[in-house]
Formats: structure tokens, C-alpha cells, sequence
């Protein structure tokens, strides 16, 4: 915690140093580098490590369940927003005598309070859908999974966090930021397919899973592992410089309800779902545990990449990652 503290203040402090070169390119060049570089390299060398051989398909299947739940009810969020604030503009049209009362033409969605918990514009419902959905499975995952799983499952954990990036972060939130990245009129399905077969982590875990009993050179493994150094405190920095970009506690509002969906929903689901089918114990919170994980760092280097809102994407990574520590003991107490 104290590392990620350091790390996301320097990126601050270096954002707001107005001599620094390439200052307002800087978070970008950034997030590029974690996309193209850093990432793949983590997970270069996580499948080069991790042995499948024993892995069970209950992880997976999981793992998709709860991609496609956030997917889905965060559509189902922005789809009602949507519906009730096109409902209120038609009872605003109607004349005088055809209006219908103040008090009940009023709707929990034309609120002030509550159309600011939802985006506007086309950049930022990619980043409130992204949000809801990709968890940061790997670094608070794999860091905080020990403390509380059995050793026996573990191994469980590695699998859920490797499916994530792969399904996930690197495979559905590709096509998600693609799409919401261009105007509705230059969509076409191909430029999706297009952008997932050039996602660098993709081909990164397939070159590192063909490899895994190959020896590389001692200078390219040293390489591997020393960029590994740089991926998390790069992840902070990216962080920090956008949280520099904030405005107040208003920018915080349209991350409530992915925070919400993320760290509280998403994990209650998976938990009842599991009980329902007869997992329990340890096995049970060991996945509880990872599909309520905050946001995941590549919610922003996707903004970054495909112009997806990043402040959005900062203050969810933020929040999620503020209240994610107040939701473990209502986990031990439910699946435990």
C-alpha cells in the first residue's frame, strides 16, 4: 500500500511540474507503453510459470460468468438511465394542460443527483462499462488472495487472474474500447476482430505457454524479470498523473455506480451462483474473493489507447480500490 501511495503521487507531482517535456503527452506515451510493452511482458512471464496441468474448468467458467454479468448490467444501467431521461423530455414537451403533475412525473433517473452518476458522451460509457466489468486481478489479486485463500486453491487464483487478462482486460475490454473509441458510423465488426488479433498480451501468453519448457538465454529471462520491475509502479504513475486531472469530488460521481457493480454486486452474484451448484468453503471465496476485485489498471491504458474517458477510468480505479478492503469481511462472513 505504501508502494502504490509513493508511486501514484509521483505521477501526480510530475503532471503538475509545467516544465516537464512532453507533459500533456506524457500519460499517453505511457498507457502505450504498458499496452505494447509492459503488460505483455508480465504475462509473458506468468505463463512461462503457471502450471495448467492441473487446472480445473470451475475458474473459467466463472470468470466468464462474471465478465459477461458486469458486461451486461452495466448496459442495463446506462440502457434504463437512458429510457427514463427520454421519458422525462417527452413529458417536458407536452403543453400545460397535457402535462402530468410535478409529483409524479417525477423519476429516480431525471434527479439531478443521479443523472450525474451516469456519462454523456459516447468516450465515457466505454469507461463506465469497462469498469463495471474488468478487475485487477493481477496485481491486488495475486497480492491479496494468499492471505485469505488455502494453498490448496491457489492454484485456482492464477487461473481466474490469467483468464481475466486473456478474456477479459485483453480480449472483450479490447473489443468494448474499440467500439466506444469510434463513432457509431464508422463501426464496422471487422475493425473489433482486427483490433483483438494485434492485442500484443494475447500473443504474449501464447508465445510464453509454447515456451514454458524451453530455457531462454540467461540475458532474455534477466529481461523478462527486470521489466516486470517497472509494469506496477508504471501502472501508479499513470494513475497519479490522471487523478492530477480531477476536478473536485464531481469527478468521482460516474464512478460510484461501476465501484458499486465491481466491488459489491459482481461478487455477491458469483457467490450465490457458486453455493447454488455446491461449492463451498475455500473454493467458494477464493472466487468470490477474485471476481470482487477493484478496477483493473487496464481500464485506463485501454482509455489510453482507444481515447476512452480517462478520468473516468482513474476515479473508478480509485474508489473501487479505496472501498475494496471494507467489502473482504463481508466476504469471510458470507462464502467463507
Amino acid at each position: 500500500m505504501t508502494t502504490s501511495i509513493l508511486w501514484t503521487s509521483l505521477g501526480i507531482l510530475l503532471f503538475r511540474l509545467q516544465f516537464l517535456p512532453l507533459r500533456e503527452n506524457l500519460p499517453r506515451l505511457l498507457g502505450r507503453s504498458l499496452y505494447w510493452v509492459g503488460v505483455p511482458m508480465q504475462i509473458l512471464a506468468l505463463a512461462r510459470r503457471s502450471d495448467f496441468s492441473k487446472a480445473m474448468w470451475l475458474p473459467p467458467v466463472i470468470t466468464l460468468e462474471v465478465l459477461l454479468l458486469g458486461f451486461g448490467l452495466a448496459l442495463l444501467s446506462l440502457y434504463l438511465h437512458s429510457l427514463v431521461s427520454h421519458s422525462l423530455k417527452n413529458d417536458n414537451a407536452l403543453s400545460p394542460h397535457q402535462a402530468i403533475p410535478l409529483a409524479e412525473s417525477i423519476k429516480w433517473g431525471g434527479l439531478p443527483v443521479v443523472r450525474k452518476l451516469f456519462p454523456k458522451q459516447r468516450s465515457g460509457k466505454g469507461s463506465f462499462v469497462l469498469a463495471s466489468m474488468l478487475g485487477n486481478t493481477g496485481f491486488i489479486g495475486l497480492a491479496i488472495a494468499p492471505a485469505f485463500v488455502d494453498p490448496a486453491y491457489l492454484g485456482w487464483v492464477v487461473l481466474y487472474g490469467v483468464t481475466h487478462n486473456l478474456l477479459g482486460s485483453y480480449g472483450l475490454g479490447v473489443v468494448l474500447a474499440s467500439y466506444f473509441g469510434r463513432q457509431a458510423q464508422k463501426n464496422q465488426w471487422w475493425m473489433q476482430l482486427r483490433d483483438v488479433m494485434c492485442v500484443p498480451s494475447l500473443w504474449a501468453f501464447a508465445i510464453g505457454y509454447l515456451s514454458r519448457y524451453l530455457e531462454f538465454p540467461p540475458l532474455m529471462e534477466w529481461g523478462i524479470q527486470t521489466s516486470l520491475l517497472f509494469v506496477i509502479p508504471g501502472a501508479f504513475l499513470l494513475i497519479g498523473m490522471q487523478l492530477s486531472k480531477l476536478q473536485g469530488i464531481k469527478s468521482f460521481h460516474a464512478a460510484v455506480i461501476p465501484a458499486v457493480l465491481k466491488i459489491l454486486v459482481l461478487p455477491g452474484l458469483a457467490g450465490i451462483v457458486l453455493t447454488y451448484f455446491g461449492v463451498t468453503g475455500d473454493a467458494r471465496f477464493a472466487l468470490v474473493l477474485m471476481s470482487g476485485m477493484p478496477t483493473a489498471f487496464a481500464n485506463l491504458i485501454l482509455a489510453e489507447e482507444y481515447n476512452l474517458d480517462r478520468q473516468l477510468a482513474a476515479s473508478s480505479i480509485v474508489l473501487s480500490t479505496l472501498a475494496f478492503p471494507l467489502m473482504i469481511p463481508l466476504w469471510l462472513v458470507l462464502f467463507k
